[in-house]
């Protein structure tokens, strides 16, 4: 199975959408260093539709939100893993059934283009940060937060491993 195939462009990704038949899902993030964590919140994702989209930051959006600037999770350069990978690693997930990388600072307009049944992020967002909240509720959709996984992010991961590397 080629999962490459599941990372459309955007007007691809528009064409997609309306293809589905069933609600669709959408949630978003940088999603470097694939862990735990992701995997919960994805697979959470995809049980709140039929099909589930997954926009990703590209690299150009993560340094301008800071993380490649120390913050958002444990310095250094990010995103560490370039965002072609980081696009294949999420598409290579059966829980996805489509990726499409977003150069913005917020995926609203990407949001507003393909007009998701369901927006999902982690609990960790309040319902009043959520981008694109209020304009999926405009059209009936749900906005759903997931409980994150304890213990498993991308700084976690990071801080273990300046602490492996000092130790």
């Amino acid at each position: 199975m080629n999962t490459a195939a599941k990372i459309l462009g955007q007007e691809d990704a528009v064409a997609w959408r309306r293809r589905q038949r069933g609600p669709v899902a959408f949630t978003n993030g940088v999603f470097d260093l694939l862990h735990v964590g992701h995997v919960a919140l994805l697979e959470a994702a995809r049980a709140e539709g039929e099909a589930l989209v997954v926009a990703v930051n590209s690299d150009a959006s993560v340094r301008r939100l800071g993380k490649g600037r120390g913050g958002g999770g444990g310095g250094g350069s990010r995103p560490l893993v370039p965002e072609q990978e980081r696009a294949r690693l999420v598409a290579a997930l059966a829980c996805v059934d489509c990726v499409v990388l977003f150069d913005e600072d917020t995926p609203l307009t990407l949001v507003e283009r393909l007009r998701p049944d369901v927006l999902v992020k982690g609990a960790d967002y309040a319902r009043d940060a959520i981008v694109g909240a209020d304009a999926v509720e405009g059209w009936g959709g749900r906005v759903v937060r997931v409980p994150l996984v304890r213990g498993h992010s991308t700084t976690h991961l990071l801080d273990r491993l300046r602490q492996v590397r000092d130790a």
